[in-house]
């Protein structure tokens, strides 16, 4: 790709990226809305554990009725592999996603092409894919998406978007699809991981042709502490397209109150400011896959995921964004959590009655 002055490119950035004027609400170009979603994976395992959900009124109520009666268009849902316990393996999906189906909202799938999660830290390849070939693992990522895919279109649930691999910043199913380790690329790695995310994005279109393959990243810049829009990672992608990917919505991730050292409106200002400057580079619309802010800051957290969603819907260039696991309590966990020891993820947006609380009202107030 021919390369513009940074300086140059990121002016044409915000002008191109420009405010809506069709309405609060609508995107500019196609007129589509802008999207509200929520990752609720973890709900079914609540439910098994006897958690309960509430309406605002306190009548207790389906999870998925709630959001949608609270304005939430969208549900995203996580695939493992093999998963112990089955939580958030195919048929754990396809269950959620009749219910999400239903209430006639629409779908995102998130495959992790892993029996856990996939992040930067951690992208392991299933424990039945071990030791197979580049090729061979081509072969495993095609035909479980495919699976999973049929057994929904099957059961005659749409499919909006799919994810091909979660936060695959550093790539995914390690070691064949990493991209670098801790002194340099590692050689051939953007081609093996391009290989690896075009067999996803392949066969998501075999099985439902108009649905969008997002390829998603956390949202991670390499100039912390500066807030110009021309100083962090949008080579990412160049990279990634050179080597032959394929994708058609840009993902990231976005947890503004977790970044020592930069106050939340600095993270909030830099996360616009990519969203711009990677959807003018390469031509494509940015989702913002994952949202989360810490209820325990009180009204801090709600003005900052306010400032957040208020930038996101000026932006023409932003599709929408998916607040990641909010029906948690900050008390609640999965019980391979119990196993490893680790904390209740503290950044849901219900309360401990099981209703919305006030990240959840700003998150979807118009």
């Amino acid at each position: 790709m021919t390369r513009i002055p940074l300086i140059l490119l990121c002016l044409a950035a915000v002008v191109a990226c420009k405010g809506k004027s069709t309405g609060e609400n609508d995107r500019n170009g196609d007129g589509s809305a802008f999207v509200l979603g929520a990752d609720i994976s973890w709900a079914s395992e609540m439910e098994s554990d006897g958690r309960t959900f509430r309406h605002y009124s306190g009548k207790e109520g389906d999870l998925v009725d709630i959001l949608d009666d609270m304005g939430i268009d969208a549900v995203r849902l996580r695939v493992f592999v093999d998963p112990v316990g089955g939580w958030c393996g195919k048929d754990d999906v396809l269950s959620v996603a009749r219910r999400v189906s239903a209430a006639g909202m629409d779908l995102m799938v998130d495959f992790h092409y892993s029996d856990f999660f996939a992040d930067p830290q951690r992208q392991d390849v299933p424990a039945a894919w071990k030791g197979l070939s580049l090729e061979d693992m081509a072969g495993k990522v095609a035909s479980h998406t495919k699976d999973v895919l049929s057994a929904l279109r099957k059961a005659g649930i749409s499919v909006r978007w799919v994810q091909v691999g979660n936060e695959t910043r550093n790539g995914m199913l390690w070691d064949t699809g990493r991209l670098w380790n801790d002194s340099s690329d590692i050689p051939g790695g953007w081609s093996n991981y391009a290989r690896l995310s075009n067999a996803g994005y392949d066969a998501v279109k075999s099985v439902y042709p108009k649905a969008s393959v997002i390829v998603h990243i956390d949202s991670y810049w390499t100039g912390e502490g500066r807030t110009d829009p021309w100083w962090y990672d949008s080579w990412w992608f160049e990279k990634f397209l050179d080597a032959g990917g394929k994708v058609d919505i840009i993902g990231l991730s976005h947890y503004p109150m977790t970044y020592p050292g930069l106050s939340w409106r600095q993270v909030n200002q830099l996360s616009v400011n990519k969203i711009r400057l990677l959807s003018e580079t390469y031509g494509r619309d940015v989702i913002v896959c994952e949202v989360g802010v810490i209820p325990a800051m009180g009204e801090s957290a709600v003005e900052c995921i306010s400032d957040f969603m208020a930038s996101a819907r000026a932006l023409d260039c932003c599709s929408g964004v998916f607040y990641w696991e909010p029906e948690v309590d900050g008390v609640w966990k999965p019980a391979i959590y119990n196993e490893l020891g680790w904390e209740a993820y503290h950044m849901g947006a219900f309360d401990a009655s099981g209703k919305p609380g006030p990240v959840m009202d700003a998150f979807v107030k118009k």
